[in-house]
């Protein structure tokens, strides 16, 4: 199965832009490489540890799957293109994109979606040689099921299915039967804002159609006296002769939580655990060293030594509940304790560093450095807004990456001129080299640092000029409003360097690579842009974009 892997990670290539740039006309930028780079301290992890987070920067909602000795997980997208990264892993502790589900623009159709609209929280099973995703589309179609027999795909199309509500989780049974277990509204009017259930429903997997009768399984939380919200985000596992539903709650921000309930027979009745919730980091004090929040949404799996483990998503703030990577996946075992389970006690802070699992150590992971020099199909790493369209915009050419400028600004709700990749850590740094000749005064091209079409930064060349722009609200400009510019006196290709540190951006650039790095403007304020601003859903991602004034 792995064999084919390499030949796959290509792919982004052909759905972010055409092999060929001779279609697309207008303004375009051609850029030479794109490097990332951590400006963290270098953390040594003693032997046999590892660090969270085990998949940094934006990468919410983890589900996964074990397939003999091989893991596979999935997590959100919303409404970037590809979707649905699928990552493999041997040690649940270093991990590798090997393709995206959504990875054709027939699929899905994400135009006109804002960013936090789209691919709600997948959930990843296996089934007799077969791979199977079930997903919720927020305004694009509803709940969907795909499948494929290789991991990195093809993927199939989706299948629609006919009920409401999202985050759906697809449980087969011993007995063979096949159970989609869902949060949606409450039987009766809700009570409060919030108010939400849990629901399931039988599937049929040769029809790939749910059958009509539902059964409410939780109907508020653990405790409907204290009006629990976004009860969401249900798994469900059979051990030891018990049913056990897996739940988040509380919201996803920093009142975020994992609930667990059993029941003797999968239609219920479910009973909460003596311990809820069994993973939260809400009752913490702020002023904590190494601060983890917002922790829930998880999913779990058991090795063959016995123990039992759960990926989750949680958020690493800078400052009060302010994070530029989003929601990202941590690692944590699982205890077990009289027949239930949990993460940890109360009061305890998730750890940065903790004793790995006993498991073949996969590659180590790439996340603090990486150079692209466009000399290839661009990896399943690579991302953009909305679903591609007919006219290529962006496309690798003669070891460069050619963007033309798209008539869509960033702040739209159109397709950008714009791939990237996501923030990683809290101090980074994105350089890239570049060339742009433009047709009118307006046009523009450099790095953009989008978090969603109302929150982002961008830095480039605008007519004879450097320029930087910033859009913190709706109300400022599509293309962001002007915080810094200088003259540019060179018409040839420049190098510009974007340095993040937590609510920081300073932006840098230079005409030569032997010269001394310029600073364009001071410091700049990016607390704004920060995800608990921006609907708590995404994070940064950055990289090369250009748009045309008119």
């Amino acid at each position: 199965m792995r064999m084919g892997w390499a030949m796959k990670v290509g792919v982004a290539a052909a759905v972010l832009g055409l092999p060929s740039a001779a279609s697309a006309g207008g303004s375009a930028a051609r850029f030479d490489y794109l490097a990332y780079e951590s400006l963290e301290p270098a953390q040594p992890l003693g032997e046999g540890t590892y660090r969270n987070p085990v998949i940094p920067g934006f990468h919410p909602d983890p589900s996964i799957v074990r397939v003999g000795k091989d893991f596979y997980a999935v997590t959100s997208t919303f409404s970037w293109f590809p979707g649905l990264p699928i990552f493999h892993s041997t040690d649940l502790v270093n991990w590798r994109v090997i393709g995206n589900a959504i990875d054709r623009p027939g699929q899905l159709d994400f135009s006109g979606l804002g960013t936090n609209r789209g691919l709600f929280a997948p959930a990843i099973t296996h089934h007799q040689g077969r791979f199977w995703i079930v997903n919720t589309c927020i305004d694009c179609g509803g709940n969907f099921v795909i499948t494929a027999d290789d991991p990195a795909g093809p993927w199939s199309d989706p299948k629609w299915l006919d009920f409401g509500g999202i985050d759906p989780s697809l449980f087969f049974d011993a007995d063979g039967s096949a159970w989609i277990v869902y949060n949606d509204a409450p039987p009766g009017p809700p009570r409060y804002e919030g108010h939400r259930a849990l629901w399931l429903q039988r599937f049929d997997p040769e029809a790939m159609q749910v059958l009509p009768e539902r059964t409410l399984l939780v109907d508020g939380g653990v405790d409907p006296k204290a009006n629990p919200i976004w009860a969401e985000g249900p798994h469900i596992y059979k051990v030891g002769g018990w049913y056990y539903l897996l739940a988040a709650e509380g919201g996803t921000a920093d009142q975020h939580s994992q609930t667990i309930y059993r029941a003797r027979k999968i239609t219920g009745p479910y009973v909460p655990g003596p311990f809820n919730p069994i993973l939260t980091q809400r009752d913490l004090p702020p002023s904590r060293p190494d601060r983890i929040e917002a922790t829930g949404h998880a999913d779990i799996v058991q090795l063959d030594d016995g123990t039992w483990w759960g990926l989750f998503l949680a958020t690493r703030p800078f400052a009060g509940q302010s994070t530029l990577m989003g929601r990202e996946t941590f690692l944590l075992p699982l205890r077990w304790k009289d027949g239930w389970p949990r993460f940890l006690d109360r009061g305890e802070p998730v750890p940065l560093v903790l004793e790995r699992p006993r498991l073949p150590q996969s590659a180590p992971s790439a996340w603090d450095s990486w150079r692209e020099e466009f000399d290839g199909p661009l990896g399943p790493e690579w991302i953009g807004l909305r679903t591609p369209g007919p006219r290529a915009l962006i496309a690798t050419d003669d070891g460069a990456l050619r963007v033309a400028a798209g008539s869509a600004a960033a702040g739209s709700l159109g397709k950008p001129a714009f791939i990237g990749r996501r923030l990683r850590h809290h101090r980074a740094a994105f350089v890239t080299r570049f060339a742009f000749a433009p047709e009118r005064r307006g046009d523009f091209a450099g790095l953009l640092a989008f978090m969603d079409e109302h929150h982002f930064l961008a830095a480039g060349k605008e007519g004879a000029r450097l320029v930087v722009r910033l859009r913190k609200a709706a109300g400022e400009s599509a293309q962001g409003e002007i915080i810094a510019q200088a003259p540019l006196t060179t018409p040839g290709p420049i190098e510009l360097r974007l340095e993040l540190d937590g609510g920081t951006a300073r932006v840098l650039w230079r005409a030569d690579a032997s010269a001394a790095w310029q600073a364009l403007g001071g410091p700049i304020d990016v607390e704004p842009l920060a995800s608990v601003h921006a609907g708590l859903f995404t994070g940064l991602v950055v990289g090369p974009y250009a748009h045309a004034s008119g």
